[in-house]
């Protein structure tokens, strides 16, 4: 699943946050008609200033009251795991994401010799 990161321009501020506790819970409208399949080993990928740079793992989804008030609850794990950027155009609410679209974990990316802080500059640009 993807969402825009609304409030949070950086990775950095969304661990602080979760580092809090915030952030742990997402309130969405709509139930996600594939929740088992989000449940089962599914994330939530973020989008910030156009572009997706991490995701956090779901643990839970669970839809809350009834008829027009009732709302969806997503549960998420308190790691933020960051991603290879990839750019996204604004959107409402959240989309499905196919694993095949998904960009890799930056963990299982090779660096190669880039030292780590041009590694890191790239990235914040969205260009790596």
């Amino acid at each position: 699943m993807i969402k825009l990161c609304v409030g949070v321009a950086k990775v950095e501020t969304l661990e602080r946050r979760v580092g809090k506790g915030d952030w742990l819970t997402v309130h969405t409208r709509m139930t996600p008609k594939r929740a088992a399949e989000l449940e089962d080993g599914g994330s939530l990928f973020w989008v910030m200033k156009g572009s997706v740079t991490c995701r956090m793992p779901i643990a839970d989804i669970a839809t809350r009251g009834e008829g027009k008030t009732s709302m969806c609850h997503i549960t998420l794990s308190p790691e933020v795991i960051r991603t290879a950027p990839q750019a996204r155009r604004p959107f409402q609410g959240w989309r499905y994401l196919e694993p095949k679209d998904a960009p890799p974990d930056l963990s299982t990316l090779d660096a190669g010799e880039v030292p780590e802080d041009l590694a890191k500059r790239l990235r914040e640009m969205g260009a790596w």
